[in-house]
């Protein structure tokens, strides 16, 4: 079996205090707090500006042993240079994502929705990224989502970010040797609640697509009403 490893996208959320985080608990202990009940979190904020070396120590010292953090690469990057003439700005991010040490998980590529299938681009782009790390992207529009794409990904072990959101799903397939998982709500992007049934399903296909891996990342990016909470812990208590 896979290492499953289950949480939510992002924990910084106000509207999660009396949901999840206790009423009186400083913002400051959230991430302690968080870390007690999930074994791993996706790192959002540096989507939009990369932390400070101090901000990721701080993050590895106020989590558990053994917890992982899935970080989200900088839009300067996928969106901005859209993945060209990037070795500069890939390596300054990576090396301040390194200061998470052992804690460092998949870097997730989120491309933006009017980036068109290029192979061309893609190949050059994974032809520079360093092989220690575990690469993911995720393709928001639909000419990537070809197993022409996905052979090219196996080729590089990295890997293709299976998600789910309305009237936009991902296949549900590994192309490394993990794979990685983001739920965006069913019926509501990013307000929606999985019900039971749902999840039960997807921890069948889940189940299915972890045979011969190594891990499965899997992430709710539904924070509205704290549904990520709860949809995370329910499907980890089915994967269990």
């Amino acid at each position: 079996m896979p290492e499953y490893h289950i949480g939510t996208s992002g924990w910084h959320y106000e509207h999660w205090r009396g949901l999840f985080y206790p009423e009186k608990l400083a913002k400051s202990k959230w991430l302690e707090f968080y870390a007690h009940h999930f074994t791993t979190v996706e790192l959002n904020n540096s989507f939009y500006h990369l932390p400070s070396e101090k901000a990721f120590v701080n993050w590895h010292e106020s989590s558990s042993k053994g917890f992982v953090f899935a970080v989200k690469v900088s839009r300067f990057i996928t969106h901005i240079k859209r993945l060209r003439n990037v070795e500069e700005p890939l390596r300054n991010f990576l090396s301040r994502a390194d200061s998470l040490w052992d804690k460092l998980g998949p870097l997730l590529y989120q491309l933006p929705p009017n980036m068109k299938r290029n192979d061309k681009i893609l190949e050059a782009f994974l032809a520079i990224l360093p092989p220690q790390y575990r690469h993911v992207f995720e393709f928001r529009h639909d000419s990537w989502i070809d197993d022409g794409v996905f052979d090219i990904l196996r080729r590089h072990n990295s890997g293709l970010c299976v998600f789910d959101m309305p009237d936009f799903t991902c296949p549900v397939v590994a192309t490394a040797d993990f794979a990685y998982i983001r739920f965006h709500g069913s019926a509501g992007l990013y307000w929606s609640c999985y019900n039971d049934d749902e999840l039960s399903d997807w921890a069948k296909m889940i189940v299915e697509l972890g045979k011969n891996l190594k891990a499965v990342y899997i992430y709710f990016n539904n924070d509205a009403g704290a549904y990520a909470v709860r949809n995370a812990k329910t499907i980890a208590q089915l994967l269990s």
